[in-house]
């Protein structure tokens, strides 16, 4: 079994690519979704302990641990402490049980692959990628997204230029669905031809 790595830097249209993975059959663990998980169960105490005021109704409240980030980065590192090995745990659970159950490939959806030393744990990575225009009209047009959010986030993950040059493949998205599309079903067969023939 392959285990890609999927990673990206904000805006540059992985999770459309993760899922355009998953139409195509291929199990994705998308770890922004196991976040999502460990927020609702067990990183709820833990992160409620370092970072008062975050919890709600017995759950992690994202708005408001995001605000606390914003006032004080240097506590992601706390963050990442507490939340990393969990993801980690999770990711190595899927990866065993579709292992067994004979999976030819899986995708690690890993916004941060690079920056958690994630591509130790991959047998190839693909990197999603964009001009700078396009990335930054992307992210300003979420919700609640601030000049000042997008300079911390993007601060924090590797530039897309050193992202690329340790790809294996690289998704351009900034051409639409479809072309997207067959970009990932190249590398899909590039990866499968790649496997030893029974």
């Amino acid at each position: 079994m392959i285990v890609v790595g999927l990673t990206g830097s904000i805006g540059m249209g992985k999770s459309t690519t993760a899922r355009l993975f998953a139409e195509e059959g291929i199990p994705v663990n998308d770890a922004d979704e196991v976040v999502h998980r460990l927020y609702r169960g067990k990183a709820v105490e833990p992160i409620g302990k370092a970072f008062p005021g975050t919890v709600t109704d017995g759950a992690v409240d994202r708005a408001a641990l995001s605000r606390t980030l914003t006032k004080n980065p240097a506590k992601f590192v706390e963050l990442e402490r507490i939340v990393h090995p969990l993801v980690r745990e999770e990711e190595r659970q899927f990866v065993e049980s579709h292992r067994q159950a004979g999976a030819a490939l899986v995708v690690l959806d890993i916004p941060l692959l690079f920056e958690t030393d994630g591509a130790d744990r991959v047998d190839a990575i693909v990197v999603v990628s964009t001009d700078e225009e396009t990335q930054r009209q992307r992210v300003m047009a979420r919700p609640g997204m601030t000049d000042e959010k997008f300079a911390l986030l993007k601060s924090r993950q590797l530039p897309d230029s050193r992202k690329r040059e340790r790809a294996d493949f690289i998704i351009d998205s900034a051409h639409g669905i479809d072309a997207a599309r067959r970009q990932v079903r190249d590398v899909i067969a590039a990866l499968k031809a790649r496997q030893p023939q029974e």
